[in-house]
């Protein structure tokens, strides 16, 4: 999977904007609020959610502007377009090929991952930044993912409204709303677990390495009779204003393997190689399953790493096939990217391949 062209139109910093990446490694480097990240949150957009920022779309529009934003992209033969208008900023519109899509079908063309300066502390953070980012790695590997947590969340929504109103709900209703959960909540497990299963395979097979070896795990939830939980539990969630157990709730565990320490107790460093090798496992994995690697947006990833640890980093995106795009404010930091690189200097507003 690799972008070939992409143009933003009124996005964040950029009026207007062309870049033709290669399908290797891509470098970008700018000052500080150049837009080097802007470039790659529009490329976050091809996949499912709110890209890397969890922004709002109408925080997306260019300041100044018409209020509205649009993102294009070739992507694997395929265009696809992704964008708002004026009369309605906080409403995703999705084409493929020039034909009006659902959010929810863009995982079945792209893959896309990303580690940002924010995911430094994911570790030791709250659950749910580590639950967000364990289903992106499930969305690239199972693009069906998506419509089941769409669904679930919109099951869950409901529920809690209709617990919350002031009047009594329709048992009915409700009843029907939890067998959804049930059954959506029941497929988003066991998504999440062929991922850690297939992960732990393959970290059982690495040698200790630059990157660090990750035992990875999730919290345990029996789906078996989570209807009948939820409605004994109606009462008391009401009260909480929220459902207070499900999927939903579920944390990712993380060990050093060859330290045997938790991920959150090990150095910032530490952390951010445990990252890395989930990220680069979890790239190898989505080759194999699904023919091509996914899109690895890096942002500002050689902070906290050492030069071997940036050398094997570019040395082996390099050498994996895969798109990936990196930044820095430094390009000496990326002096060992292989040959085949194209590297971009970013400036506000504006981006020039060099």
């Amino acid at each position: 999977m690799a972008v070939a062209r992409l143009t933003l139109t009124d996005f964040r910093s950029y009026a207007d904007a062309l870049i033709e990446p290669g399908p290797a490694i891509n470098v970008l480097t700018g000052d500080n609020g150049a837009g080097k990240t802007n470039i790659l949150e529009a490329v976050s957009l091809l996949a499912p959610g709110r890209g890397l920022r969890g922004a709002a779309l109408a925080d997306m529009a260019r300041s100044g502007a018409t209020g509205s934003f649009a993102v294009v992209a070739d992507v694997s033969e395929s265009r696809i377009g992704i964008g708002t208008q004026p009369a309605a900023p906080e409403r995703r519109l999705v084409r493929i090929d020039g034909a009006n899509a659902s959010a929810s079908s863009l995982a079945e063309r792209v893959a896309i991952v990303w580690i940002t300066p924010a995911m430094d502390r994911l570790f030791a953070d709250s659950a749910s930044e580590r639950r967000r980012f364990l289903d992106r790695l499930v969305l690239a590997l199972e693009p069906g993912h998506a419509r089941e947590t769409t669904r679930f969340d919109a099951a869950m929504r409901q529920r809690n409204r209709l617990l919350g109103a002031d009047t009594s709900a329709d048992p009915a209703w409700l009843d029907a709303l939890e067998a959804q959960m049930e059954h959506h909540g029941s497929a988003i497990m066991a998504a999440r677990i062929r991922l850690i299963d297939a992960l732990t395979s393959v970290f059982a097979g690495m040698p200790p390495a630059l990157f660090a070896r990750a035992h990875v795990s999730i919290e345990s939830w029996d789906h078996t009779g989570y209807a009948a939980r939820l409605a004994r539990a109606r009462e008391a969630d009401a009260a909480a204003g929220r459902t207070r157990e499900g999927p939903h709730r579920i944390d990712l565990l993380v060990m050093h393997a060859d330290k045997h320490q938790p991920a959150a107790r090990c150095s910032t460093g530490e952390q951010k190689a445990l990252l890395l090798g989930i990220v680069l496992a979890h790239a190898d994995l989505v080759a194999e399953r699904r023919g091509s690697r996914p899109i690895l947006l890096l942002d500002e990833v050689t902070a906290h790493l050492d030069a071997p640890r940036r050398a094997a980093l570019l040395s082996r995106i390099g050498a994996s096939g895969g798109q990936a795009w990196l930044t820095g404010t430094d390009a000496a930091l990326f002096a060992d990217a292989p040959e085949n690189s194209h590297r971009f200097r970013v400036i506000p507003g504006a981006v020039f391949a060099h």
